[in-house]
């Protein structure tokens, strides 16, 4: 659910906009988190990092209860905006369904996201070595602000203008 600057610079170039799997994985980034409503931070809790582990093995912990938070984060910040009611139930899988990787959980939410917005995109794979998804490496550094604006999910812009998203966005 990157932030709703990013999915801008992928719909005018998405040539542009990647993230490579072979990466070494960086904590504390938009890879596992992202910013909704007024600033609430959903965090995706990962397994223990080895030193240079790449972004593509990296694992998720399911030993809290973070799906069922997450879930009600975003029913509470979202329900009382025009297109929560027609596109929760493409999200509310996400919550449902253990995911191994953090690659194929942020792969499957980018594909969903690519869909409502009219944009398919092509599978992504762990194989893959790219999938578009660029990020800072400080989540709270003013280098986020620079790239990304307020840093704030693209679900407040499709919550918010349903089909007409992309256009909003452009």
């Amino acid at each position: 659910m990157a932030p709703k600057e990013w999915y801008k610079a992928y719909l005018i170039a998405p040539e542009e906009v990647e993230i490579e799997g072979l990466e070494s994985f960086e904590k504390q980034t938009c890879r596992n988190r992202a910013i909704i409503g007024n600033g609430i931070m959903l965090s995706v809790p990962v397994k223990k990092v080895e030193h240079k582990q790449l972004t593509r093995d990296i694992e998720i912990s399911y030993q809290s209860h973070w799906q069922h938070q997450h879930w009600i984060s975003l029913v509470s910040t979202y329900k009382n905006t025009p297109y929560f009611d027609y596109y929760e139930e493409f999200f509310r899988p996400f919550y449902e369904k253990e995911y191994r990787f953090l690659w194929d959980f942020n792969s499957k939410i980018h594909e969903t996201i690519m869909a409502l917005l009219n944009n398919l995109s092509p599978a992504l794979s762990k194989e893959g070595e790219k999938f578009a998804y660029k990020c800072t490496t400080d989540w709270r550094g003013e280098e986020l602000n620079r790239f990304f604006g307020d840093g704030k999910s693209i679900l407040d812009e499709l919550f918010e203008f349903g089909p007409e998203t992309t256009d909003h966005l452009k």
